[in-house]
């Protein structure tokens, strides 16, 4: 089955919603700087409201019941589907195609995975493996002396180790 082609923070939402129904002032606290996944990922409230009606419009969420709010308007709560479910299993599984994108796709898909108890294992082997192409031609040779080739080549030698300690980490 092929899923709807969802950003970054789409799938966070769907995640999110995955834990428990929740509402979108629930997963914008989530989101926030200072918090667990913030510091990773920050959204702020309004695209987390645009990336919860892209996920109920794909069929991915739906509404799950409203409650009254704290001290304003009643709130609406959403869970995810089973298709949601199954969308999310398959997203959380797949590594990152670009060094680049380890520091907020891979870390919050690492992340998202301790919550859920799901083993990380396999997703940092998929990793390890996508990328170790890219990261032995960007270490091969000497330091360039290019400032862009440079930072790649330092970049590519901290993604090698961190994906190696990350490895370690999820074998104890």
């Amino acid at each position: 089955m092929t899923w709807p082609d969802l950003s970054l923070n789409e799938w966070v939402v769907l995640a999110l919603l995955a834990e428990a129904p929740t509402h979108g002032f629930g997963i914008a606290r989530e989101l926030r700087a200072d918090a667990d996944l913030g510091r990773i990922l920050t959204v702020h409230r309004p695209l987390v409201y645009r990336a919860l009606d892209r996920v109920v419009g794909a069929g991915l969420a739906e509404l799950h019941h409203t409650e009254p709010g704290d001290a304003g308007p009643t709130r609406t709560l959403h869970g995810i589907t089973g298709t949601g479910r199954s969308a999310l299993g398959v997203w959380l599984g797949e590594p990152v195609t670009h060094v680049r994108d380890l520091r907020i796709e891979f870390l919050v898909k690492l992340r998202l995975s301790e919550r859920s108890g799901r083993d990380p294992t396999a997703l940092i082997t998929a990793q390890q493996a996508a990328l170790a192409g890219t990261l032995e031609r960007l270490t091969r040779l000497a330091p360039p002396a290019d400032a862009v080739d440079l930072w790649r080549y330092h970049n590519a030698l901290a993604a090698r180790q961190f994906l190696t300690a990350v490895a370690a980490a999820a074998a104890t």
